[in-house]
């Protein structure tokens, strides 16, 4: 409608991770994975900024001022990194997009959403918190759970693993469709990113599954 608000332009896009190099291939990366594709895609280069507690990077996405930032942080104070952020540059929680690995949906699933809770994520509680605020967009990037993937890991141990060789082929995947929308999403043209992003299937989703050796 004309008289709609238009929705707000991302202005910060968060990827979640642990910083250290042994956790760089580890299922709890998975934000960092995004913002590094979408960064690679664009030709940027994140930087150390010790006043914002990450790496950062400043790029131009059509007319708009885009700030790329992954925490360097431990996960559980992700917050304080996107906080100096968004107090320096004036942003808004509607203006901040935070990618981050989603135990809740299967490796392969790919949504965005604005708001609602943190599902237990230590790196959103503690946005959350920060900002005092939950109406910040979300990229939730689905790694499964180990319970639904039959495994005995329990969820810390899950989530600092590396994944399997299929699920890490599902994750990309989902981080590919992800970054393929994230152009809109910017711009604040959240309902289209979302339907394109929602009714494109995971690959390899179509395919019937083989039952034979289900129990």
């Amino acid at each position: 409608m004309a008289d709609e608000p238009a929705a707000a332009c991302i202005r910060l896009l968060v990827g979640l991770g642990n910083a250290e190099a042994s956790y760089q291939r580890t299922r709890h990366n998975a934000g960092f994975w995004l913002v590094d594709r979408f960064a690679s895609r664009i030709g940027a280069r994140l930087r150390p900024e010790r006043r914002f507690f990450g790496e950062l990077a400043r790029v131009t996405i059509g007319a708009q001022e885009l700030i790329l930032l992954k925490p360097s942080t431990m996960m559980n104070r992700s917050g304080q990194a996107v906080v100096a952020t968004a107090l320096f540059y004036r942003i808004l929680p509607d203006q901040i997009l935070v990618a981050h690995d989603e135990l809740d949906l299967p490796p392969g699933e790919a949504r965005l959403k604005l708001g609602g809770g943190t599902a237990g994520h230590n790196g959103l509680k503690d946005i959350k918190a920060r900002l005092t605020h939950a109406d910040f967009w979300r990229a939730r990037i689905g790694i499964g759970h180990p319970r639904t993937l039959g495994l005995e890991q329990d969820v810390a141990d899950y989530v600092l693993n590396a994944p399997r060789r299929d699920e890490r082929d599902a994750i990309e995947d989902a981080i590919a469709r992800l970054d393929a929308v994230l152009d809109l999403a910017i711009e604040g043209q959240f309902e289209r990113a979302m339907m394109r992003l929602h009714s494109s299937p995971p690959a390899g989703a179509a395919e019937p599954p083989d039952r034979a050796g289900d129990k």
